[in-house]
């Protein structure tokens, strides 16, 4: 009965060890402060979402950003047909996107919720530039290509949830988007998350 039991136990842990191994414990996650289309289509402040409203946690593509990562105008989706909603410049019954009020120059604490864990290189964030087209689906000539806010992470595991302050750029006004970036350290994956906000 021992060595039964000792075998079922090997074969579990080694079963375990192969779906971590394959990629099986996958990583997911997405911002909920600045609220992120994602989140507002899974909370239901927008409808008409498609795929992405039962599961915001996976707008995963790949990492590199910006010389690599989505194509334009697929940012906000991170390149997945599914998800394909999160790119249009308006919700899908043609309303603006919801907006968090910001004041640039004032710090903010941005928020990320985990549905699973992986180990992380950084969390960056990029903003629309002053002019930009909100009537486009986003694309790099839209943004500052380079991050207002770079948080590393050193190949450690984030918690559940995860908080961190940065000061939010000054010199523009009215409605911008904020690209968050969760880049993965052990795939070739980053987690992409659009947030309109209103200066």
């Amino acid at each position: 009965m021992r060595k039964k039991l000792s075998a079922a136990m090997l074969g579990m842990a080694t079963v375990g060890a192969f779906v971590l191994s394959t990629g099986g414990a996958s990583s997911h996650g997405y911002t909920d402060l600045p609220a992120s289309r994602q989140i507002n289509c899974a909370k239901g402040v927008v409808t008409g979402c498609g795929a992405i409203q039962y599961e915001p946690q996976s707008v995963e593509g790949p990492k590199g950003f910006p010389a690599g990562g989505p194509a334009d105008g697929k940012l906000c989706s991170a390149g997945l047909a599914g998800f394909s909603s999160l790119n249009k410049a308006t919700q899908p019954n043609g309303n603006a996107w919801p907006t968090t009020k910001v004041s640039g120059g004032q710090s903010y604490s941005f928020r990320w919720q985990f549905t699973a864990r992986h180990r992380t290189t950084d969390f960056r964030y990029y903003i629309t530039k002053q002019g930009w087209n909100e009537s486009q689906p986003l694309t790099r000539a839209a943004l500052d290509t380079q991050p207002f806010l770079t948080v590393p992470y050193n190949a450690q595991q984030p918690p559940a949830t995860l908080s961190h302050s940065g000061t939010i750029p000054s010199g523009r006004s009215g409605h911008h988007v904020i690209l968050a970036v969760w880049t993965i350290a052990d795939t070739g994956n980053a987690f992409y998350a659009c947030s309109d906000v209103t200066f």
